[in-house]
């Protein structure tokens, strides 16, 4: 049903190069790309997620409530991703660990503020 979700940058160059470490463990590739946008994608398609400058030329935000969650193939690659993202500046919101019986996630917030998660069901 999502087809792409869009990320705000205020600083392009600088989170095309986030992106490109933090997704690289969950086969995120760089995909579709013009001057103001860089979708990331896997082989096979599916859904993307992209970095962007604003269309209205204002900055990036945030919103309160908004978190982008990303699926792994397993624990180790959760703990992975959540390691290169703090790896490359972004900030903790919750470490990889159990929450539930079944629920493995990591939470992270990209340089521009941006809350992801990193999650495995099982």
């Amino acid at each position: 049903m999502i087809g792409y979700v869009t990320l705000g940058a205020n600083d392009f160059e600088k989170a095309k190069a986030f992106y490109d470490v933090v997704l690289a463990d969950l086969g995120g590739k760089r995909t579709m790309t013009n001057d103001r946008m860089q979708g990331y994608g896997s082989v096979g398609g599916g859904p993307m997620l992209a970095v962007c400058k604003p269309y209205d030329g204002g900055p990036a935000t945030c919103g309160n409530g908004v978190m982008v969650s990303l699926a792994a193939p397993s624990h180790e690659v959760v703990d992975k991703v959540y390691a290169a993202a703090m790896g490359q500046g972004a900030k903790d919101e919750g470490a990889p660990g159990l929450r539930g019986d079944t629920f493995y996630g990591a939470y992270f917030r990209d340089p521009d503020g941006n809350k992801l998660c990193i999650f495995n069901f099982g």
